[in-house]
C-alpha cells in the first residue's frame, strides 16, 4: 500500500505544476518523506527508494531554480 502512495505522490507531482514546486524545496529524502506525510502520503525511505529504483528516477535536483525530475506524466 505504501508503494501505492509513492506512486500516487508521483503522479500528482506529473500533473501539477503546484505539487512539483512544492515537492522539488525538500533538501533531502527524509524531509521529502515529512512533508509528504503531512499531505496524507505514508510510506518509508526504502519504499519511496524502491519506487524510484524501479522507475529509474533519481531522486538529485538539477537546474535553477533546482527542480526534480521524479514526476510521472
Amino acid at each position: 500500500m505504501a508503494k501505492k502512495d509513492v506512486e500516487a505522490l508521483l503522479i500528482a507531482g506529473g500533473e501539477d505544476k503546484h505539487v512539483r514546486a512544492k515537492y522539488d524545496v525538500p533538501g533531502n529524502k527524509e524531509e521529502f518523506i515529512a512533508l509528504a506525510a503531512e499531505d496524507g502520503y505514508t510510506f518509508t525511505l526504502e519504499e519511496l527508494d524502491e519506487v524510484l529504483k524501479e522507475a529509474g528516477d533519481v531522486f538529485d535536483k538539477y537546474g535553477n531554480p533546482p527542480k526534480r525530475s521524479i514526476w510521472w506524466t
